[in-house]
């Protein structure tokens, strides 16, 4: 799976600039119900696991999963995860052929996603924190 994304990953492009970002909720409609699989620079980056209520898993690809959720705030995606809820993940969302882009804006210059797999599994989680 990890080729794959790597793979895809080089032929999606980033969001057009004059390209609106989706609102909350396209970005609930689209996104709600799914596991979305991101890179980043042709790497894989990471998971994340959109549940009702806007409730999310998130996953470096790694087994250790973090639990948080969303919100719009200023036309953006905030996310806030359960470890660190005083410092929001903020991102602008938008539309591609293939799937979504994703536009960090704690720090546009950082980090740009690509959606490049989409699965209605859940996440498996094997991390540290995971069990009783």
């Amino acid at each position: 799976m990890r080729r794959t994304l790597a793979a895809l990953a080089v032929v999606a492009a980033p969001p057009a600039l004059a390209q609106e970002p989706m609102s909350a909720a396209e970005f609930d409609a689209y996104a709600t119900g799914k596991t979305l699989y991101y890179a980043t620079g042709g790497q894989p980056y990471g998971a994340e696991q959109y549940l009702p209520q806007r409730r999310v898993i998130w996953t470096f690809l790694d087994g250790d999963c973090v639990e948080g959720s969303w919100y719009e705030a200023d036309g953006l995606i905030c996310f806030s995860y359960d470890r660190d809820p005083g410092n929001p993940q903020c991102w602008s969302f938008f539309r591609a052929p293939t799937g979504l882009t994703a536009r960090f804006e704690n720090d546009p210059a950082a980090t740009q996603l690509i959606e490049v797999e989409q699965s209605r599994e859940p996440l498996i989680c094997t991390g540290p924190e995971v069990g009783v």
